[in-house]
């Protein structure tokens, strides 16, 4: 009776061992659940203080790159750069004008030069008198010369402004926020409108220190949206730690191939590792 007992008990153990190195040598798939997020977020800001004018857009629009979005008033705008733009034109004539003059001169020094009184002699008094009024005349062409480049400075900075005042888009996709409407008055650094990438998806999945040794960049993943009914497979293509260094997570990015599906930003998803 003891030695059956005692067979029974090697039996055992011998199979709980066996259990045990299964159980060790066998990783069970990862269930984990992410979230779709676009790599591509534009966030459009105003640069200068005014009215809005103009609202092309609304939200869950798509848009193209360089489509207006929004415009604002430009009354004051239009002023200033009619002055810019005169007093570029004007400095333009003044340099004309100095030029002309310099060229004058130094004709006239020439002719001089030429030119002999009494006995074979030049005039001297004339010639210094013309060489001084050249001098001054090549001083002041050179000081509206520089005018002429700060005016143009002026004038480029002001027509870049106007890129600011009527806002185009700076790439494709689709409107997800809009804060203004016509006669709100937008400061400068406010969120105007926010667009999307519909292209440039990816998942968003936070995972625990625990499992990090499971999970590398390169390495294929199972990917499953369920309100669309879409599997596809992934790939890790970053892993950084959370923004928050208290939840102890790491943050992992996955690319994978949205097919026709209509998949958005904040879609439910499902990751097996």
């Amino acid at each position: 009776m003891k030695v059956k007992k005692g067979i029974w008990f090697i039996l055992l153990t011998t199979l709980y061992m066996q259990a045990s190195v299964i159980d060790l040598n066998t990783k069970s798939p990862i269930k984990l659940t992410g979230t779709v997020v676009s790599d591509g977020q534009q966030m459009i800001g105003s640069r200068f203080m005014g009215y809005i004018k103009h609202v092309f857009v609304k939200i869950g629009d798509r848009v193209k790159r360089d489509d207006d979005l929004y415009e604002m008033e430009s009354a004051e705008f239009d002023m200033m750069k009619m002055q810019a733009d005169l007093i570029l034109e004007q400095t333009k004539v003044m340099v004309e004008f100095w030029r002309d003059k310099l060229h004058r001169l130094n004709k006239k020094k020439i002719r001089l030069r030429t030119t002999y009184k009494g006995k074979d002699k030049i005039d001297f008094e004339d010639v210094l008198d013309v060489d001084a009024q050249a001098a001054n005349v090549e001083t002041m062409l050179k000081s509206m010369q520089v005018m002429v480049k700060e005016a143009n400075i002026r004038a480029k900075q002001l027509a870049s402004t106007y890129n600011y005042i009527k806002m185009k888009a700076p790439s494709d996709g689709i409107v997800v926020k809009r804060n203004i409407k016509v006669g709100d008055m937008v400061m400068p650094g406010m969120l105007t409108i926010m667009l999307v990438d519909m292209e440039s998806l990816e998942v968003d999945v936070s995972i625990s220190e625990s499992i990090i040794s499971r999970v590398h960049v390169g390495q294929k993943v199972d990917v499953e949206i369920p309100s669309v009914n879409y599997q596809t497979t992934g790939v890790i293509h970053a892993i950084v730690p959370d923004a928050n260094p208290m939840t102890h997570k790491i943050k992992m990015r996955i690319h994978f191939d949205q097919g026709k599906k209509n998949i958005f930003p904040g879609m439910y998803v499902k990751v097996t590792i």
